[in-house]
Parts: C-alpha cells; sequence; structure tokens
C-alpha cells in the first residue's frame, strides 16, 4: 500500500469555525509541520491537511476556511459546504467535525454551530480563548453547554496548548461515534425539506437532506443554484410551492432565522454567566488605534517601519544568497570546459534558482510583519481604517490587506484576494495588486535614478532629490493601481460596492509557534508556484541570448586573446582579457536571437527615445524584473555579475549613443523607463498567479495588455514631456 493510499484510508476530522476564532492556531499546535497546503479541485480556495496523533491511530485533519455561516455566497463558504457534504474529489466525507467557537462570542459563534450539528456528524467543540472571556467577566459552564449541543465540549486556551490532551481523547471517541439524524431546529422546515429530497431521489437524483434544507431555506443561493444546475432548472419549480407554506410568517428564511436564534439565546442562557462589563486594555488602546486621524496617522508611521525593516533586514540575507548564486556559477564555469551545457547550468538554471530565491527575505519578512499584525488583532483595525479610502474607487476594506502584500511581490498579494467574498471585488484587487511598486523594481529605479537625477538636497540636506523620485514612482504605482480598479468597477466589473463588515478581535499575543508554520507554507507556495515558473522562464530567456554564436565573432575576439596574451603581463594582461571577454559577449548578445528581437522591436520603441539595447533587456526582463541589470551589463559590455549601482555601467549608459552620435539616455529617456517599469506587467510569475486565482487566461491576459499600453503611453508621455522642459 503506497502512502498516498494510506492516507486516503484515514478518517477524515474537518475543523470549522468563524474567523478570529484561533481555527489556524489551533490546527498549527494539533498537527504542525505533518500538513500540506494545496488548492481544492477546480477553484482556489487553499486545503490545510495534516496529520493528527490520536493515542494508537492517526487521523487525517482538515482546516476549512474561516465562515460564519454554511449559507454560501463565497468560494470560502461553498467550498466548507462541499467538504462536509463529502462532494469534494479525493476526499472522503468526514467521520467528525472540531468547531472552534469563541468563548467570548458564543452567541454568535453558535450560529454556524447550529448548521454543523443538522448534518448528524459526530461533533467536538473547542471551547477557545477562555481565558479572554474571562477577562470579560464571561463564564461559560462546558457541562452544560456540552448538555445542550448534544456533543462534548472542551475548553481551552489554543495558543498556549491548554486543554490539548483532553480536546484529543474527545476527538479519539467522537471517531468512534456512528453518524446521526442531526440537530432539528424548525420540524416544519426540515419536514419540507425531507419532502424535497424524497421526491428528487426517487426521479433519480442524488441529494442530500441539508442540500435540500439550505436551496429552500436560502432562496436565490448557492445550494438552490447547484441544484438547478446539475439536475436541471425544473428542480426549481418545486421551491415556490414549498416556500408558500412559511409566506403568512414572513418566509422561509425569517422563520429559520427566528427558530435558529431563539435555539441559540435558549442554550446561551443556560451556560453562559456574565459578570459586569469591565473596560478592559483592549478598549483602551483602540480608542487611540482606531481613532480617524491619530490612528491613521500611527498606521502610516508603522507602514514606513514595516517597509524600512523589510529592504533594511533583507540586505545581508540578499546579498548573501546574490553571492553564493555568483559564487556556484563561478565554480561552475571554472570546472567544466565553456560551451553551452556549462552556460545553460551557470547562467540558466543557477541564475533562475538565484533569481526565484533571492526575494525569499523580502518576503518572509513581510510575511512576518503582516501575520504577526493580524494575529494580534491589529490588522482588522487597520482594514476598518482604509475602508473609506478603498471605497473611493470602488473596493472595500477587504481590499486593503492584498494591495499591502504586493509592495513586497505582487504575487502573495494576488493570493491574499481569496478572503474577498465579493467575484467583482476581488477581481478588480487581482487586476490593481501588479500595481503596487514590488521590490523587484528597485533595481531598475535604482540605476536610473543614481545614473541620471542628480543628487540635490534641499531643506538643509533633509530633503534628496533622488529620493523624491523614488517616492514618486512608488506614489504613480498606487495612483495607477486605484485608477485601474476604479475604471473596472465603473465598466467591466460594474456593480454595488458590498458593506464592510468585518469583527474587531480582542488584542492577544501571537502564537510563535503558528507564525513560523505560516511563513514557512508562503516561503513554500512561493517557490513552487512563482518559483517554478520564473526559473522556467528564465531558462527559455537564457536560451534567446545565448544562441546563435556566430563563429566568426568567437574567432576574432579568440585572436584578440592571443595577441593580449603575448604582448602583456600581470594585471594588465588580466584586465585586458576580461574587457575582451565582455567585448565578445555583448557581440554574441546582439547577434543572438534575444539581440536580433530587440532590434526588430526597436521601431516600435523608438518614440519613447529607446534603441534596440533598451528594447531587448525590456524582453529578457519578462520573468522577473530585476534580471534587467544583468541583461543591461552584458549588452553594455560590463558583465553580468554586476549591481545596479555599478559605477562601469553607469558610465557605459551616459555613453550609449545612436549611430549618428546623440546620446540614447537623457534624463526623459531614464525617467520613461522607469514609468514604463512603474506601469508593466514584467513578472510572469504574477501572470501565472492571476492565471491561477481566475481559473482563466482572459484576465491575465487581459491585465499584461492593459498594463503594457499603460506603460509604453505613460513612457511616451513623460518622454515627451521631459523633451518639451529641455530637462
Amino acid at each position: 500500500m503506497t502512502a498516498d493510499s494510506t492516507a486516503a484510508a484515514l478518517p477524515v476530522i474537518v475543523t470549522i469555525g468563524n474567523p478570529n476564532t484561533g481555527k489556524s492556531t489551533l490546527f498549527n499546535a494539533l498537527t504542525g509541520l505533518r500538513q500540506k497546503v494545496g488548492n481544492y479541485p477546480g477553484v482556489t480556495v487553499e486545503r490545510h491537511v495534516g496529520q493528527l496523533r490520536l493515542g494508537d491511530r492517526d487521523a487525517e485533519l482538515v482546516d476549512l476556511p474561516g465562515t460564519y455561516s454554511l449559507t454560501a455566497h463565497s468560494p470560502d463558504e461553498m467550498v466548507a459546504v462541499d467538504v462536509l457534504l463529502g462532494q469534494v474529489a479525493d476526499m472522503p466525507r468526514p467521520s467528525a467535525a472540531l468547531i472552534v467557537v469563541d468563548a467570548s462570542n458564543l452567541r454568535r459563534n453558535l450560529y454556524l454551530a447550529s448548521q454543523v450539528l443538522e448534518l448528524g456528524l459526530p461533533v467536538v467543540i473547542a471551547l477557545n480563548m477562555i481565558d479572554l472571556a474571562a477577562a470579560k467577566g464571561i463564564a461559560v459552564d462546558a457541562t452544560v453547554l456540552a448538555g445542550a449541543m448534544g456533543c462534548a465540549v472542551v475548553p481551552l486556551i489554543a495558543s498556549r496548548r491548554e486543554g490539548m490532551d483532553t480536546l484529543l481523547a474527545a476527538l479519539r471517541q467522537a471517531l468512534t461515534l456512528p453518524p446521526g439524524d442531526g440537530l432539528v431546529i424548525n420540524a416544519e422546515i426540515r419536514e419540507a425539506a425531507i419532502s424535497l429530497a424524497t421526491s428528487l431521489r426517487n426521479q433519480g437524483h442524488a441529494v442530500e437532506l441539508f442540500e435540500a434544507e439550505r436551496a429552500l431555506i436560502d432562496e436565490g443561493g448557492y445550494a438552490e443554484q447547484r441544484l438547478a444546475s446539475r439536475d436541471g432548472p425544473a428542480i426549481a419549480e418545486r421551491f415556490p410551492a414549498l416556500r408558500a407554506r412559511f409566506a403568512a410568517a414572513g418566509g422561509l428564511a425569517a422563520v429559520d432565522a427566528r427558530s435558529r436564534y431563539a435555539w441559540i439565546s435558549a442554550v446561551v442562557d443556560s451556560a453562559e454567566r456574565r459578570g459586569q462589563p469591565r473596560r478592559t486594555w483592549s478598549d483602551r488602546i483602540d480608542r487611540v488605534l482606531s481613532h480617524p486621524v491619530l490612528g491613521s496617522a500611527l498606521f502610516l508611521l508603522l507602514m514606513a517601519v514595516v517597509f524600512q525593516s523589510v529592504f533594511a533586514w533583507a540586505a545581508p540575507l540578499m546579498d548573501l544568497i546574490d553571492g553564493l548564486a555568483g559564487a556556484t556559477a563561478a565554480a561552475i564555469h571554472e570546472s567544466l570546459p565553456a560551451g553551452a551545457l556549462t552556460s545553460l547550468l551557470a547562467d540558466g538554471a543557477v541564475a533562475g534558482v538565484g533569481s526565484v530565491i533571492i526575494f525569499l527575505p523580502q518576503i518572509l519578512i513581510l510575511f512576518a510583519f503582516i501575520i504577526f499584525l493580524e494575529d494580534t488583532g491589529y490588522m482588522a483595525r487597520a482594514a476598518f481604517l482604509m475602508d473609506r479610502v478603498m471605497r473611493w474607487c470602488g473596493l472595500s476594506g477587504q481590499s486593503f490587506i492584498p494591495m499591502l502584500s504586493s509592495f513586497a511581490c505582487a504575487v502573495p498579494g494576488i493570493m491574499g484576494t481569496r478572503v474577498i467574498a465579493d467575484p467583482r471585488d476581488r477581481l478588480a484587487t487581482i487586476l490593481a495588486a501588479p500595481f503596487m511598486t514590488c521590490s523587484a523594481r528597485l533595481p531598475v529605479y535604482a540605476l536610473l535614478i543614481s545614473a541620471f537625477v542628480p543628487a540635490h538636497h534641499y531643506l538643509g540636506g533633509l530633503v534628496n532629490l533622488q529620493g523624491l523620485v523614488l517616492l514618486g514612482l512608488y506614489l504613480l504605482g498606487i495612483a495607477g493601481g486605484v485608477l485601474t480598479a476604479l475604471l473596472l468597477k465603473r465598466s467591466l466589473l460594474q456593480g454595488p460596492t458590498p458593506p464592510f463588515l468585518m469583527e474587531l478581535p480582542p488584542y492577544r499575543l501571537p502564537n510563535l509557534r503558528s507564525v513560523l508554520i505560516r511563513m514557512w507554507e508562503r516561503a513554500q507556495m512561493f517557490v513552487t508556484r512563482a518559483g517554478t515558473i520564473i526559473f522556467t522562464v528564465a531558462v527559455i530567456v537564457w536560451a534567446l541570448a545565448y544562441f546563435p554564436r556566430p563563429a566568426a565573432i568567437e574567432a576574432a575576439h579568440a585572436t584578440e586573446r592571443q595577441i593580449v596574451v603575448h604582448g602583456l603581463r600581470g594585471d594588465a594582461r588580466d584586465e585586458a582579457l576580461h574587457a575582451i571577454d565582455h567585448r565578445e559577449a555583448a557581440a554574441l548578445l546582439e547577434q543572438s536571437w534575444l539581440g536580433r528581437i530587440g532590434h526588430a522591436i526597436e521601431p516600435l520603441f523608438r518614440p519613447l527615445g529607446w534603441d534596440w539595447k533598451v528594447a531587448a533587456a525590456v524582453v529578457a526582463s519578462f520573468p522577473a524584473r530585476e534580471v534587467v541589470i544583468a541583461v543591461l551589463g552584458t549588452i553594455y559590455a560590463v558583465g553580468s555579475d554586476i549591481d545596479a549601482d555599478n559605477p562601469s555601467l553607469m558610465a557605459r549608459i551616459r555613453a550609449s549613443t545612436w549611430p549618428d552620435g546623440r546620446p540614447v539616455f537623457s534624463l526623459p529617456v531614464a525617467l520613461g523607463v522607469m514609468v514604463f517599469y512603474a506601469f508593466c506587467l514584467q513578472c510572469v510569475a504574477t501572470v501565472a498567479t492571476i492565471r491561477r486565482e481566475t481559473n482563466s487566461w482572459r484576465w491575465p491576459s487581459l491585465a499584461w495588455c492593459y498594463m503594457t499600453v499603460v506603460g509604453y503611453l505613460g513612457a511616451w508621455l513623460t518622454y515627451e514631456l521631459g523633451l518639451a522642459l529641455h530637462l
């Protein structure tokens, strides 16, 4: 028996709960690193699955997305229903459910719990955060609650791993229990659902009782739509007559809500005791952090600290990775004979891997901040503060966190849009996120700003012109994203912006174990999803830049080397040989397929003031923007192993001329190139991530074409304006 078949034979326990109940912390505490992350078949919702040890047996623990109910409207809620009903490919019907409940918000949490109990699965309720409940003067009698709910209830503090042994014992016991009939909230509604399900089954339709009940209650909802699409529109004709029985009472949904909340109130009244409400330190902090003016100012200050830390802390690690990649490539060149295989390994494979790994430090540091701020409860306040700003461009506060993440890398930012329930808002955020100035644009900006923008200082040296230009490029990216979202919400994705309702969770200290596990997940996801694509395209670009290799060019430079070897000695000979190597590389690149592409498209970019060299560098930087520095280094014959602040490259770029002697680069041209990179989608990993998240090539193709056109027009306008102002 294979490992996969063994895993498939394990009993499945699903973990479900409202957002901010500590569900992910509990899942990580139970499974540790014995977990994997993927996507559910056919959708972009993440699937977290881990191994759980229960005494002498194992189980598979599935962490469902946080949801407030099983009335499915978002992809996350749809997946939760499908998993609970056993309607997901490669996943058996769950043997038990672990419902994570916030002890301080029992009334709200029991709404979802009541729906799960209706399924008839053996259930264990994890009564989490009892310490926070006690701080608010709330005491929950777990024994009374268990009797009212008809299932095991385990008080615990997941962040401190208190109560875990009792929880594991309860889960083991739950796996020995058979499925039951499920909780009945309203007998009349259940009778109508049984009538519908029985009638459909008699006609050959495979319908779950819970599915039939949700289809009846949630008029126009996901369950009804899926039944109609799966089993034919004639099914929908049965709903009006069954719903008509409840019309006098205000409709079926109203009857269900009243019955459910009456049941919840009875349970809470019997199990919960509340003391006199006390003003907590969390309330005092909120008076400052949630203040419209003071809170916004503190948020901007915090973001400045975060991004400064991302760049400052990541720099040594990025330099180390860059050095290791360079040393590995050099070792390959020294140990293997010159040729296509050596170049493929050193300049294609190693450089491709390096272009992926080098950004891991920045991504991990940013995610560490984001996860920390989320787990402390602060990020919900930040989204609340930014809701008014986001609403101006047709989005809600839910779009803020994905847009923020995109400043490090658009890939995790786009993946972060999964929390947005409204499909129009989610798509608009996905298409706006690549405009945020990610770290890959910085090498281009650093090179051109250092080479062409004067280092003037103002206000006694406090303000630097080069820094102002960099700030302007960041603001330009933000403006591009905001205006894109506004344009989309007024045209292709037109529709009302849904109200932004977000629970403000209590402040709490994050669990370090959970933070590290989530960072590890994000690192794996970036390397496997974005990294494989960047690596593949990097090798393709290497081939375009390497082939063909005219023998005449190699022979001519071989003759030059012989003359130098026989005519010079010591350091002078070494410098001359390096210069020949660089000139040969530049000549070969000009005659390569990449160079020929650059010459072919030069007329298209000539209105921007670009020659074939700039055009070729733009084509070569499609896998990842940052490789443009290495390509320019090769084109201008100073070597590919250089940094953005390399003085030789700056000097060669400044000295570059057209055939008639005019300089290629000027301040208007340099500004135009930077504007182009601020807008253009030069990142194949981002394109692939948009494809993965939208399940279509339509939207990534639209994004690439739209951003390329915007980048081209922006560069042209910048160039023409610069000429008009005689810059």
